[in-house]
């Protein structure tokens, strides 16, 4: 419960109920927000490090499963996304799908009404012909998304937020698009711990939404704690 009066504001809060200035009540928030930006700024820092190292035995890994399969693509793979307050930027990944995916994909949508609709309502196929041996894999496993630890590194995007959009995407965002993408970007967040590949893109927004309305450096490191409990059951991941 709350009420003003002058510079003053009655906060009721659980069994706790004091007055204190509007002022002070104001600075107390704002320097919390502050200090949370710096803990959730510092974390990603040191857990990309760390995230970093291990795509050196990855990379290798990937790559020798790569020329055992007979598939000479590149590694890695660039996309650009939606980053922070509507900034375009590169996102990293190991490649998963075959050179030349996106071509391919408009072909096959448009001999296949069923993947149109699944498509359309998904933004992506539960089992898209693209995806290669190795991707089936380092997809089922989210080891496609390590190389995003250099992205959170240089400050593209953050352990936890919503996840960064395609261009293409943004229309049908409608008027959420704003409010969205004033948080920077995460490597993880509500959608890939609420069902990921299961959620159709409306939901992916009620999703976002919500970590907008809420998030807080608490909810981040509850929202990794489940990340890291779903990619050891891979849960949720096509």
């Amino acid at each position: 419960m709350e009420l003003k009066s002058g510079n003053l504001e009655y906060v009721s809060n659980d069994n706790i109920t004091s007055l204190v200035p509007v002022d002070t009540f104001e600075y107390q928030r704002k320097a919390t927000n502050k200090l949370e930006k710096i803990l959730k700024r510092l974390l990603d820092i040191i857990v990309s490090f760390f995230g970093i190292l291990a795509l050196i035995p990855l990379t290798l890994f990937i790559y020798i499963a790569n020329f055992i399969c007979k598939d000479n693509g590149p590694v890695f793979y660039t996309q650009e996304r939606i980053g922070k307050n509507g900034k375009i930027f590169k996102m990293y990944k190991y490649r998963s799908m075959v050179v030349g995916a996106d071509e391919k994909l408009e072909k096959y949508l448009a001999e296949n009404e069923e993947a149109r609709k699944e498509y359309k309502e998904y933004k992506k196929l539960k089992n898209d012909p693209r995806v290669t041996k190795v991707g089936k894999f380092i997809r089922k496993t989210s080891l496609d998304e390590f190389p995003q630890f250099v992205n959170v590194l240089k400050g593209d995007m953050s352990l936890v937020g919503p996840r960064p959009y395609l261009e293409k995407e943004k229309e049908d965002m409608n008027g959420y698009y704003k409010y969205i993408v004033s948080c920077k970007p995460g490597l993880t967040g509500l959608w890939q711990t609420s069902g990921r590949s299961d959620v159709n893109f409306n939901d992916r927004i009620d999703l976002d939404m919500l970590y907008y309305n809420n998030h807080s450096f608490k909810t981040d490191i509850k929202i990794l704690f489940k990340t890291a409990e779903q990619i050891v059951k891979r849960e949720g991941a096509v």
